[in-house]
């Protein structure tokens, strides 16, 4: 997802406290980072945010890291941040193919919302869900591995099925229609809310993995 170019873009990333530019050196020291022994948790393709703040805020005693490979987009989300005060929450620009240089067995939880479908046959390695990305995550999970995906692209969710199946994950929850479901203390993406104004159903999936 890209955006124009926002006014003072490079001023606003310069200055802000959320974002983390030199994520490298904390590879294996996040909770060091954070000060404390709190489970992190990693939105991979967070767009302007909306998503992992409000969790941020509901959620204090769990640490939140987004990544997003756009400045356009995760400017955004600095934005939103300017007059909040959130110890838990930290923000990467980078692309999700370099996640095995931030982290080492110290994520606890994944969010893949409204990911890239890549509705290309020959592309199916770039998607979030495939082979090659839940391999990297084997890498970068602390423990039991917990991923919760959000999607409109039925392509992506039979495929997102399909794939974590194979590779071990079991479906803890599951809904064709998120938000006609019992599915409790859901928070909305940007993208989510368009495509409820619109009627577009959502399908919601959690599925883990013990080792």
């Amino acid at each position: 997802m890209r955006l124009r170019n926002v006014k003072n873009k490079d001023q606003i990333i310069n200055n802000s406290n959320y974002l983390v530019n030199n994520p490298k050196e904390y590879k294996g020291k996040w909770q060091v980072f954070f000060a404390n022994d709190n489970p992190i948790y990693l939105e991979i393709g967070m767009g302007k945010g909306d998503f992992i703040i409000e969790n941020a805020k509901r959620y204090p005693n769990v640490n939140f890291i987004g990544i997003e490979k756009y400045d356009s987009v995760i400017v955004r989300a600095l934005q939103k941040l300017e007059n909040e005060n959130l110890n838990n929450l930290k923000l990467i620009r980078i692309d999700a193919k370099m996640l095995g240089n931030l982290f080492f067995q110290e994520i606890d939880r994944i969010y893949l919302n409204f990911s890239d479908p890549w509705p290309k046959k020959r592309h199916s390695e770039r998607r979030l869900t495939s082979y090659t990305f839940l391999n990297k995550y084997d890498d970068i999970f602390k423990k039991d591995k917990v991923i919760c995906i959000k999607t409109d692209n039925t392509s992506l969710f039979e495929f997102s099925l399909e794939s974590l199946t194979q590779y071990g994950y079991f479906i803890d929850k599951v809904s064709l229609d998120l938000h006609n479901s019992d599915v409790k203390d859901n928070i909305m993406t940007e993208y989510e809310k368009k495509f409820v104004e619109n009627n577009i159903k959502i399908y919601f999936l959690v599925c883990k993995k013990n080792d």
